[in-house]
């Protein structure tokens, strides 16, 4: 999985990449008008570029018009989903990762680390690690011999600080720094033809007992669906939990992967997120693209 000659052509991730940063001003305009519903003249005006380029740039990036991208993104749109993904979130706990929900997700099989591990700050555990392009700007990968240890994201010029929050969460691990090992990861992971049921992406989880169990159930909300901290806790522990659940989401170390961003209030609310709430709307508009697409 980590071997550098099955990195295939990088341009489509560094092109979304770039689109991202529009994408991300777009967002950001949008969230401080959104009482005014913005038409798309003004929302292309603060991104920089003129409607008909960003009508491009969506639907290059995300499969989606700038109009079906908002409106997957509305308080009332996330209700919908929440209320349409009680029942299906039901039978996917019930049948792990075969249902019909999974037919256009990034396919994962996962791992834990032995507690001990955990408990040692990573001592003995070299991490490789690398800055790749992805649809939500610059991602940090992070990767054991074993399979993806860590993914995260960093704004332009705050990457090192990204790798130092990353670090922080295994102190005594030994870190080398190595793009042509996780670059394949990087690719595997954001390119959607290269999600595959029959080579299901290797994940490892380090963490506590409860948090990996935690991160477990993450792992079985499919793309196109939510969840909320109430209806987590209710399937890992019960429904008092659901403080305990959210500090568990919260130190999640495998962003989008592990689809922390899939977890949001439960009057539809999105709510904080590690990597920016503009990341995150990011993602789900992204992955209701993915969606249409399939469809």
């Amino acid at each position: 999985m980590l071997s550098p000659d099955r990195i295939s052509n990088s341009t489509p991730l560094s092109e979304a990449a770039a689109d991202y940063e529009i994408v991300r001003k777009a967002i950001g305009h949008i969230r401080g008008h959104w009482r005014e519903q913005p038409e798309i003249e003004a929302i292309a005006e603060a991104a920089g570029v003129t409607p008909t380029e960003l009508h491009h740039l969506f639907r290059r990036w995300a499969g989606l018009t700038p109009k079906a991208f908002l409106q997957a993104l509305t308080l009332d749109g996330a209700r919908q989903l929440l209320r349409d993904s009680a029942s299906v979130l039901d039978a996917s706990y019930e049948v792990g990762l075969s249902g019909p929900g999974r037919l256009h997700d990034l396919f994962v099989t996962h791992e834990a680390m032995s507690p001990g591990e955990w408990k040692s700050g990573g001592e003995g555990l070299t991490l490789y690690f690398g800055f790749h392009s992805s649809p939500f700007g610059h991602a940090l990968i992070m990767a054991t011999d074993r399979g993806l240890a860590g993914l995260a994201f960093a704004d332009p010029g705050v990457e090192r600080a990204t790798l130092s929050d990353m670090q922080r969460r295994w102190p005594r691990a030994h870190y080398v720094e190595d793009a042509a090992r996780t670059g394949p990861i990087a690719q595997r992971v954001f390119d959607p033809t290269q999600w595959r049921s029959q080579q299901p992406l290797r994940v490892v989880l380090i963490g506590t007992d409860w948090e990996v169990q935690v991160w477990e159930a993450l792992l079985q909300i499919p793309m196109g669906r939510l969840a909320t901290y109430s209806g987590l806790a209710s399937k890992v522990s019960n429904p008092a939990a659901a403080r305990a659940v959210g500090a568990a989401v919260g130190k999640n170390p495998i962003a989008f992967v592990v689809p922390c961003h899939r977890v949001i209030g439960k009057a539809g609310k999105l709510t904080g997120y590690h990597w920016g709430l503009t990341r995150k709307r990011a993602m789900l508009g992204w992955e209701a693209g993915q969606i249409a697409a399939a469809a």
